[in-house]
């Protein structure tokens, strides 16, 4: 039986395995480490509500003060893990080594940023609500121009926010299509014309070779020698996971904490969140999940899986799934498609925007995507989860109403 728990990272993985260990009966000391000194709060409204002035910045906490009390957190915030030594089982917080008896990491991770724009007070990346505040103020201030590197969700939901706002977007993307990665070219395609439908100047298969200037005077250098002019960019060109100060832990570290199927990296280790990776029991395939749900039940379940027996061990294999707000478009994913998985649009029309499509491969559905077709993407989730073939996924959608 543990004494006592150490959770780094205030993040939604980190505040949802704490509310878990109570849940269930933990009565232990939790600590609950973070290095940003705001209160753990939601990821999701920052490209959205948050940056929209919808909400403001108090909204989007994960859990009101009230409630986060009867928690009896050890809340440290502002502080960071500096260390680990697995073996001593001592964690280094700004330098002070500290025992821990369990111990959650949770770190999540840092945007990429683009070489060469460190300097100018314009060139944003958004993960933090510092970062969401930084956009939100300039926006307020009257920037009309916007360049936004990187057509991933993120570059794609603050493109539709800016947009809502009156300004006047540039969305540059190196690939041909936006989540061409994710999604294949074919519905990266769709997802593109409904940027451009909404007046975004969309620039796919170019990249960036310079920004240069200052806040209001910014310009972007394309590959192929154009400039676009811009008052503020916004750069989203994915993360990477916050592990550094795990270097020489003891820990396996690959684009990730490396973990088994059960979320255990170690003896009294777990890990959960964007900065976990794992074998996933349904595909045998190693992976690391940045979506909002994956966050939430991995958090759950590396706390119990921190205090249960390798006998009572359980293995993670959830069916991810996320969702996007672009526009007065709803897009939504379950499952772990491949850009060369066959697709086959099986409710609503791509012309419409308003569909659901399967992905399949070797016989099997690997994802569904909608479009506002949030019940016909549960549904499809529901059929991965039950591992269904594809020839039954089809026959399945083809008696959908």
């Amino acid at each position: 039986m543990r004494d006592s728990v150490t959770i780094v990272g205030a993040s939604l993985a980190g505040l949802r395995s704490a509310e878990t260990l109570r849940r269930d009966g933990f009565g232990g000391r939790i600590s609950l480490i973070g290095d940003e000194p705001h209160q753990p709060y939601d990821r999701p409204p920052l490209s959205k509500q948050v940056l929209a002035g919808d909400w403001e910045p108090e909204r989007a906490l994960l859990t009101p003060a009230e409630k986060l009390e009867p928690l009896g957190l050890d809340l440290r915030l502002g502080v960071r893990a500096t260390g680990l030594d697995v073996a001593a089982r001592e964690l280094e917080v700004d330098g002070v080594a500290e025992p821990f008896d369990g111990l959650l990491i949770a770190t999540g991770a840092r945007c990429r940023t683009l070489p060469g724009t460190g300097g100018p007070v314009a060139v944003h990346t958004l993960r933090t609500l510092d970062d969401c505040l930084a956009i939100r103020a300039a926006l307020d201030d009257g920037a009309r121009r916007m360049v936004v590197i990187g057509a991933g969700f993120i570059g794609a939901e603050v493109a539709s926010v800016a947009v809502g706002r009156g300004t006047s977007v540039t969305l540059v993307e190196a690939l041909p299509a936006p989540f061409a990665r994710v999604l294949g070219q074919e519905m990266g395609a769709v997802v593109a014309d409904v940027h451009v439908a909404n007046g975004v100047d969309l620039r796919c298969g170019v990249g960036v070779s310079s920004v240069a200037g200052e806040p209001g005077a910014m310009t972007v250098a394309m590959a192929d020698g154009s400039d676009v002019y811009a008052d503020l960019v916004v750069v989203g060109i994915g993360v990477v996971p916050n592990t550094e100060w795990l270097e020489g832990s003891g820990l396996t570290l690959d684009d990730g904490v490396v973990c088994d199927p059960t979320c255990l990296a170690a003896p009294n280790v777990v890990a959960a969140g964007d900065v976990a990776r794992w074998t996933d029991p349904r595909t045998g395939e190693s992976m690391r999940v940045e979506h909002w749900d994956n966050a939430v039940e991995q958090g759950r379940h590396a706390a119990r899986r921190l205090l249960a027996t390798d006998e009572e061990a359980e293995v993670f294999a959830p069916v991810p799934w996320f969702w996007s707000d672009q526009y007065d478009r709803k897009i939504q994913l379950a499952g772990r498609p491949h850009p060369d998985d066959e697709v086959r649009v099986v409710d609503g029309s791509t012309d419409e925007r308003r569909f659901a499509a399967f992905y399949g491969r070797r016989g099997q559905l690997t994802a569904v995507l909608g479009m506002n077709r949030p019940r016909q993407v549960m549904q499809g989730r529901g059929l991965l989860e039950q591992g269904v073939g594809w020839d039954d996924a089809l026959a399945v959608a083809a008696g959908w109403d």
